[in-house]
């Protein structure tokens, strides 16, 4: 199957950007008889953070041909996978269920769950495994389904449409050059280009869209995805529009570890600086999702002190002489 032209799945806001062939193999797997009637088949989808695994699942259990052929479906995580109450959802008949693992997990635990989940699914009942951990893709009775980083022109593409919205690019070749220049640096991730995009639309002044990408390409030397994919802490103190000590967590989404007792503030309004930041920690929101599953993506922020920061340096040759 060939690739569908770059907008088959783009409607303003409200998109899945070129994943038709994952899409249509997935539903097929699906909608397919299983190998063993007493067994339900696994599904492995694997992919790197960020890369939109979630979102074409869920553009999955949204179709109507899905739907109709099953008759419950499960989501779960790795933490409660581990229970057994979630059974009780189950109703009879085909079943789907999908779970998602942020890191890799036991065998005698995955078949102890995928043993129960056989006992009380019906004929024909499937299990989705969503992750980034290459193996657990051992779990998996069908070949798993890969989704790679959009390429280099397909994300300039997506992120342009999205900044220049219902105006023309080619009426800006200017503003067109410097947005080519910021997707470069965005890291391939669509959560953090609707970030950028968002805020760029809102001023489309050439001025602010070369600052935006002069602050963001700072922040790109400083390793930034490549300590985000390792959830480590992150110092974002020079992405704001001035400059504010700061500190970001790794992140989770709303259904993980929200703290709703804390303030929240849009990551998009930190970038433009018309936000006003709380004086303790605060919950960075970096994108509110338009299409299901409608997920918040969260950061915990918090203000470093600036006594504890690292002091640069000073080398022997110009230490102060007494």
């Amino acid at each position: 199957m060939f690739r569908s032209p770059y907008d088959a799945y783009l409607y303003a806001d409200n998109f899945m950007f070129g994943r038709h062939v994952e899409k249509q193999q997935i539903i097929s797997i699906l909608l397919q008889d299983n190998p063993s009637p007493s067994a339900p088949t696994v599904l492995s989808i694997i992919g790197a953070g960020r890369v939109g695994k979630k979102t074409l699942v869920a553009h999955v259990c949204n179709n109507q041909k899905v739907l109709s052929h099953f008759s419950s479906i499960l989501h779960l995580n790795g933490e409660s996978f581990r229970r057994t109450e979630h059974e009780a959802f189950i109703q009879a008949g085909r079943s789907l269920v999908v779970v998602e693992f942020t890191s890799d997990v036991d065998d005698e635990a995955w078949q102890k769950f995928y043993s129960s989940e056989a006992a009380h699914m019906g004929r024909g009942s499937k299990i989705i495994i969503i992750t980034k951990v290459q193996k657990l893709t051992r779990f998996g009775t069908v070949r798993p389904v890969c989704l790679n980083s959009f390429s280099p022109e397909e994300y300039s593409y997506i992120f342009k449409v999205l900044a220049f919205r219902s105006t023309n690019p080619e009426e800006h070749p200017q503003l067109a050059s410097i947005a080519r220049d910021i997707s470069g640096v965005l890291g391939g991730s669509m959560i953090t280009a609707n970030v950028y995009a968002h805020v760029l639309r809102k001023n489309q002044s050439a001025t602010f869209w070369l600052s935006v990408w002069k602050k963001y390409s700072n922040v790109v030397r400083s390793n930034l995805w490549h300590v985000m994919d390792k959830d480590h802490p992150i110092d974002i103190s020079n992405t704001a529009s001035s400059p504010t000590p700061l500190r970001l967590m790794p992140p989770h989404s709303e259904n993980d570890r929200s703290r709703k007792d804390l303030p929240k503030v849009m990551f998009g309004d930190l970038i433009a600086g018309s936000a006003i930041l709380p004086k303790e920690e605060f919950e960075l929101v970096a994108w509110e999702s338009r299409i299901p599953p409608y997920k918040k993506f969260l950061n915990l922020a918090k203000f470093l002190d600036e006594m504890n920061l690292p002091q640069p340096a000073v080398s022997p040759s110009k230490k102060r002489r007494r």
